[in-house]
């Protein structure tokens, strides 16, 4: 079977992992977030491999580092939720800390492969 160059990535498979990460963890929220944060969060989280794979998909590097940094955006916006979220007793300290390594490791990985593509000689 043909592998996709965004299969390849890294930080799209670990994009891809922090996103059933968000989904197991909203299932938890109450009932009335449903079209709310559980949503909102759903959808950031998703854009984050979305935009990743989109941007893989680019054919000029400044075309790719655009869908990566629509995906720093996102992941940024998944962050802002998750606290939110936390705050408001909907998450418990142990998914925290797990998805704020997640995070932090995909964005560092992010900006790697977005200044990687913009400046190719350093």
């Amino acid at each position: 079977m043909y592998t996709y160059s965004l299969e390849k990535l890294d930080v799209w498979n670990l994009s891809k992992k922090l996103a059933v990460t968000v989904y197991t963890i909203t299932n938890d929220f109450p009932s009335a977030e449903k079209f709310g944060m559980v949503s909102q969060l759903r959808r950031a989280v998703v854009s984050v491999c979305s935009n990743i794979a989109e941007g893989s998909s680019r054919r000029t590097p400044k075309d790719q580092a655009h869908f990566y940094t629509v995906s720093y955006g996102s992941l940024v916006e998944v962050l802002s939720q998750i606290l939110i979220s936390k705050d408001l007793g909907w998450i418990k300290d142990d998914a925290l800390t797990t998805v704020r390594t997640d995070i932090v490791m995909i964005s560092r990985k992010l900006n790697v492969l977005r200044n990687t593509i913009l400046n190719p000689e350093t």
